[in-house]
């Protein structure tokens, strides 16, 4: 009996010490970018309907996280221009349907996140980038009845890298920035 009670202990500890599993909530995650225009203005959109999963252990203070981000999702100021989006000029789509993001380290100060270390596939090509956790949180939901851990997140790439040349050569800016929002509702 002793024996039984013991190994029972140990397998609750063990079960507990894991990262807890979250599901990416696709009603609450986005990635958005902007680019300088010439420096005339800035061009917006935007990519909705992410999906995927995270790891998250706050006392051990370890995360993983791999993000699908659907190109066809992109949404802009016009339908033209999301057409000229998703053109083989810029993201085509048609031959790369996915931006996926796979994270390599979670970053800490303490017991706050501070930026999450990863690869970004986008147009056949994986570079690494560090997304910067401008708020990061975990909080019980009273909607889903369950924790729910999330933040936003920002960067700036070097478009080029991934093979977005569109312009370059004209004079327009190679930079892009991120802005990703992800929450993600534990398993």
């Amino acid at each position: 009996m002793k024996k039984a009670l013991f190994a029972l202990t140990l397998a609750a500890a063990a079960a507990g010490a894991t990262a807890a599993t979250y599901n990416v909530d696709a009603h609450h995650a986005n990635a958005r970018f902007s680019i300088d225009h010439f420096n005339t203005s800035t061009n917006v959109g935007g990519f909705y309907g992410l999906t995927g999963k995270v790891e998250f252990d706050a006392a051990k203070r370890q995360g993983s996280a791999k993000i699908v981000i659907p190109v066809n999702s992109l949404q802009s100021s016009s339908s033209d221009f999301t057409k000229h989006l998703l053109s083989a000029d810029l993201f085509n789509a048609a031959q790369f349907p996915e931006i996926r993001f796979e994270s390599t380290k979670f970053n800490f100060a303490g017991k706050k996140v501070t930026s999450v270390d990863g690869r970004l596939t986008m147009m056949g090509k994986t570079h690494p980038v560090r997304l910067k956790a401008n708020k990061f949180n975990c909080y019980q939901s009273p909607m889903k009845k369950t924790e729910v851990c999330g933040g936003d997140f920002s960067t700036t790439i070097d478009r080029t890298k991934w093979g977005v040349n569109y312009l370059v050569n004209a004079g327009m800016t190679k930079n892009v920035k991120l802005d990703i929002q992800i929450e993600a509702v534990k398993q």
